[in-house]
């Protein structure tokens, strides 16, 4: 099969190539897929770069989430046979024609998506939900700020906080990805090359955000210091600006915010029950067609450079889909 092999960790890629590789087998437990689709991440691109936390054996096969169809089943694996639509991951092996993973942790392609829509949907919305839900305890009424709002991770938050009826205010340094935002529902866009401070306290009649969403770090993290309201929760989802920021700890004291971290897939890990009821609750909303994946663009596993190139150069609005 065709896979996505990183046999280096190098800076610029040079340790990843497409290699033919033999079709991995399901072992007890485990469940082999025949991947259509599987959503390109940012911690794939600093995995096979060893700046992520998570650093696999080498060689690997790169790839976190995927959706397909169910090729076999191994040993003791009751609850899936051959032919069901599924979506699931692991930390590494999507990137392939064939995929071995947990039958724990798979879940049943929800039924209003195609394949590259429920690609785009597990890490993207169990993130928004972890981190809206269960760390802000987000309310309606009350107004999020989404950093880094037309990615992948950012439209889920925009969709996921409508939806919890909060006002959203997206930022994004292009204004034509934040017309693109606006369209996808966020209430109010502001492009943050230009500063957001001053433009949310106007927004909010200089009260602040009452929750903020920041996978980007460095400056934005700043600046959202300075524009968060009191009894505010700052989440720190990711630093996709390369920088991780600091804040004096007298900050959060007077302006009386939290900082929050959020780490979706350990969050379930620690709290097994709460992990089921996440993953449960994004899949009704699925079902139900209360959210909705934006794929950006669909690309063939031998031209994952473009993919790449895509998130590096941040033209993505939405998710970045491999098609094996």
């Amino acid at each position: 099969m065709k896979a996505l092999v990183c046999s280096r960790v190098t800076e610029d890629f040079s340790g990843l190539e497409v290699q033919d590789i033999p079709v991995p087998q399901p072992g007890r437990g485990e469940v082999l897929v025949h991947v259509k689709a599987a959503g390109v991440n940012f911690p794939d691109m600093l995995m096979s770069q060893g700046k992520y936390q998570f650093k696999p054996e080498l060689p690997f096969t790169l790839g976190m989430e995927c959706a397909g169809i169910v090729e076999a089943v191994g040993e003791g694996v009751t609850d899936w046979v051959i032919g069901d639509e599924v979506i699931g991951g692991n930390k590494t092996g999507a990137y392939a024609e064939y995929a071995v993973l947990p039958a724990a942790g798979l879940s049943r392609k929800p039924t209003p998506f195609s394949f590259a829509e429920a690609a785009a949907f597990p890490a993207a919305y169990l993130t928004a939900y972890v981190a809206l839900v269960r760390r802000a305890n987000l309310q309606p009424g009350e107004t999020l700020l989404v950093h880094g709002a037309s990615g992948g991770v950012g439209t889920a938050a925009v969709d996921v906080g409508k939806l919890l009826g909060a006002t959203v205010i997206a930022t994004s340094a292009s204004d034509a990805k934040l017309d693109k935002v606006l369209q996808y529902g966020a209430d109010y866009a502001i492009n943050s090359s230009q500063g957001f401070r001053d433009k949310v306290k106007t927004l909010t009649h200089g009260r602040g955000a009452d929750v903020i969403f920041d996978p980007v770090g460095g400056d934005v993290f700043d600046e959202s210091v300075r524009c968060i309201a009191f009894d505010g929760r700052l989440l720190v989802v990711g630093f996709t600006s390369g920088r991780i920021p600091e804040v004096k700890v007298n900050m959060p004291l007077i302006k009386g915010f939290s900082v929050v971290g959020v780490r979706a897939g350990e969050y379930g890990r620690q709290f097994p029950e709460r992990g089921r009821e996440n993953q449960a609750a994004i899949r009704q909303w699925a079902e139900d067609g209360k959210i909705h994946p934006h794929v950006f663009r669909e690309i063939p596993l031998q031209d994952w450079r473009e993919a790449w190139r895509l998130l590096t150069d941040r033209e993505v609005v939405g998710k970045v889909i491999i098609r094996p």
